[in-house]
């Protein structure tokens, strides 16, 4: 019974872990999860390969409208992008 317990509380914690909301500088569309920065990060195309269309485009800054919240994605000249951030 004990066992049963331990093992339920696991899967508990887990599941929680699973659905925490994704940091400042990372955005999950869908099952991905896209991160800024770093020498390899994504490219325009990837993005929107695992984001879709972005609702507005402004050069290399796009926003996406997710869950009643916007965040803004900057790329850099050569495509991939730099940050990922939430207007207040």
């Amino acid at each position: 019974m004990i066992r049963k317990h331990s093992i339920l509380a696991m899967v508990t914690l887990f599941a929680l872990g699973c659905m925490t909301t994704a940091s400042a500088g990372t955005i999950r569309c869908g099952v991905h999860l896209i991160q800024d920065g770093g020498r390899n990060g994504p490219g325009k195309y990837e993005v929107l390969k695992k984001c879709g269309e972005p609702a507005e485009r402004f050069g290399n800054t796009w926003v996406y409208e997710m869950k009643g919240n916007r965040y803004v994605l900057t790329f850099k000249d050569n495509g991939q992008l730099a940050r990922i951030s939430r207007p207040s």
